[in-house]
């Protein structure tokens, strides 16, 4: 008879959120089990693939608790100011608004290779005792009742928990198969994503040009190892265009990058893979259920309009941390339904909102011509002359704004 191996927590998915939530539990003395069927050596291979997130400063508070932070020093190239401008019918430029940080204040955020994030996050969990990693591992079997949950894996170990939080991405399984109702819908748009060396600095500073055919943003990233300076580029373009631009050779490619990007960088040359992925937007109605908690792209999936994808994530696991956490100090079963409602409450709004806002982003600049074109100008002009509205969205920004769950304000619960 093989035995049940249990802890406080199972989590199903060991990708950036589901591994953070492992770590921040494990730190807080919850022991957790994480079940993946990628390879963790695969994950952190050598070399860039071109992906990277910009953290947010409230979250970045949270890597410092975590231990995380310590393990990027010179990973990461802090974003000074953004600029928004609205790239006008016939190719110009205007409306342009900047959002830039005084002496003394945070980022508005850090961007940082992905890769670099999961090698961070592969050595903490390694000095953690209580984090068991099941990676590559396949579940065959799920079992939830009024005792707890019970995963039976592709090779017959049991795993027992009074919790399961999801953390598989956008086409979870564990989510579609638990019954959760999913709003969502196509964009009919891809994002292409990338990086290139350039011949001017980006002096820490990160652009947003919002065209017709969809937004184009390029993040500041550190120099590399040779001094080149480099930047992430997140390009939108219509799913009829898509393919065409995925099959143009390197040369091409980066001409119409040096096009959209006005040549304020200067001469570019890619240094990483280019991707392309379709954009969605999906929601679930609900985040929790009996003993099951979803977390990330699991519950939520926005436009990269805003650059909060992960951050949104991330606030996810802050959140159900100190949930967990205060429910263990008042005995209660982790898996206790008013618990998960507490959860379902701190987090359901702040989802929906951010969600709400990005979508309401994406339509309001796809809008075609001239009109709409310069109602958006009107209302770039009236944020650039408001100081308070201004701060406002750089609060957003930094992830800064709301409810803060205590790991974001920087504090263990």
């Amino acid at each position: 008879m093989i035995d049940i191996q249990r802890s406080d927590v199972i989590i199903s998915g060991g990708g950036l959120v589901g591994q953070t939530l492992a770590l921040a539990l494990a730190h807080h003395g919850l022991s957790v089990q994480v079940v993946d069927p990628a390879d963790p050596v695969a994950t952190i291979a050598p070399g860039f693939d071109g992906r990277a997130s910009a953290i947010a400063s409230a979250t970045w508070q949270m890597f410092e608790v975590l231990g995380i932070a310590d393990r990027l020093v010179g990973h990461g190239c802090p974003i000074r100011a953004i600029k928004v401008g609205d790239g006008a019918p016939d190719g110009g430029r205007g409306g342009d608004l900047d959002f830039v940080t005084q002496a003394g204040d945070p980022p508005l955020g850090t961007m940082i290779e992905n890769r670099r994030l999961r090698i961070a996050l592969a050595a903490a969990l390694a000095d953690a005792p209580l984090v068991r990693l099941m990676m590559p591992a396949t579940v065959a079997a799920r079992t939830i009742d009024a005792h707890g949950v019970t995963l039976t894996l592709a090779d017959g170990i049991r795993l027992a928990a009074p919790l399961l939080v999801v953390a598989e991405g956008r086409r979870s399984p564990t989510r579609d198969a638990a019954g959760f109702r999913i709003a969502n819908w196509s964009y009919h748009h891809h994002a292409m994503i990338g990086a290139v060396a350039h011949e001017r600095p980006h002096g820490n500073v990160a652009h947003e040009i919002f065209y017709p055919s969809g937004p184009f943003a390029l993040l500041p990233l550190v120099d590399d190892a040779e001094g080149r300076h480099r930047s992430a580029f997140v390009w939108t373009v219509s799913e009829k265009d898509g393919p065409g631009f995925a099959k143009l050779g390197d040369r091409g490619f980066t001409a119409e990058l040096e096009k959209r990007a006005g040549g304020v960088l200067g001469p570019m040359r890619l240094v990483a893979p280019r991707m392309a992925y379709p954009l969605g937007f999906h929601h679930s109605a609900s985040i929790v259920a009996d003993r099951i908690a979803l977390v990330g792209d699991a519950a939520h999936g926005i436009h990269p309009i805003a650059g909060q994808g992960l951050n949104l994530g991330l606030r996810d696991v802050a959140a159900l941390t100190e949930v967990l956490v205060d429910g263990v100090r008042l005995g209660l079963d982790l898996g206790d339904a008013a618990l998960l409602a507490r959860y379902q409450r701190w987090r359901g709004l702040d989802n929906l909102m951010v969600s709400l806002a990005t979508d309401g982003l994406t339509r309001l600049f796809g809008i075609p011509g001239r009109a709409a074109a310069a109602v958006r100008r009107t209302g770039l002009g009236t944020v650039q002359r408001m100081p308070v509205l201004k701060r406002f969205f750089m609060d957003e920004a930094r992830g800064e704004a709301g409810d803060l769950p205590r790991l974001l304000a920087g504090t263990d619960i």
